[in-house]
């Protein structure tokens, strides 16, 4: 009779063992609902790295722009020409090795090429620069470098300033 009443318990903690279709499916959703905050935080977290970076870049763009106009100025001083030679009033575009300014015509898109951002060769990105130049006196150059990009259907923008003097 003592073994009989062991088999049958035995029997009834193989019929307990293990879980219920109910509370599978109330495990499954306690870790979906763990699971999904942070996978929405991760991706958000992507998206607010892909931001930095676009923002990083056009900031970068807008002071090579200024660079660039800076070193036109220093190349007058040094070719005996008045410093503002050629940075007359208007809105331009750059290349990184630009010796002069070019005409704005519609300001296309940058390409990268060989890591150079440039108006030739390479794939297209998704920032432009125009740069505006405001002559205030005659020893004062107004220089405005504006880089324009798309991110989602919204236009986004990083300007810069700068006020080159002829102080030599």
């Amino acid at each position: 009779m003592f073994i009989l009443q062991a088999k049958s318990n035995y029997n009834k903690k193989l019929l307990c063992a293990g879980f219920t279709l109910v509370e599978t499916l109330v495990s499954l959703v306690l870790l979906s609902m763990a699971i999904i905050p942070a996978l929405i935080l991760s991706t958000r977290a992507v998206n607010i790295a892909y931001d930095v970076r676009d923002t990083l870049t056009a900031s970068g763009l807008a002071q090579e722009g200024i660079e660039v106009v800076r070193a036109m100025r220093d190349t007058n001083w040094f070719n005996d020409l008045e410093f503002d030679n050629g940075l007359t009033d208007g809105s331009y575009r750059v290349e990184w090795d630009s010796v002069s300014l070019l005409p704005l015509s519609g300001n296309p898109v940058l390409n990268l090429n060989n890591g150079l951002y440039t108006y030739s060769g390479g794939n297209g990105t998704i920032f432009s620069r125009a740069l505006t130049i405001t002559k205030i006196n005659g020893g004062e150059l107004r220089i405005v470098s504006q880089v324009n990009w798309a991110d989602k259907g919204v236009t986004k923008n990083v300007q810069a300033e700068e006020h080159l003097f002829n102080w030599k």
